[in-house]
């Protein structure tokens, strides 16, 4: 997410494509049992919806 995310990088749009298939961003469901199972308080589901927010709509 911090490379998607940072204005600076000139490759959000290849980064996108790259994770845009059904076997990598959309194997997520969004149960958020990562975030419940984080010891560290991570909410990884949060961010990837938010990648998946930032795709282009089909």
């Amino acid at each position: 997410m911090m490379w998607i995310s940072d204005s600076r990088d000139e490759y959000t749009k290849e980064r996108l494509e790259a994770i845009n298939d059904e076997f990598k961003l959309y194997r997520c469901h969004t149960i958020l049992n990562c975030a419940r199972a984080c010891p560290k308080g991570l909410n990884p589901g949060k961010q990837i919806a938010h990648i998946k927010s930032l795709q282009p709509k089909a």
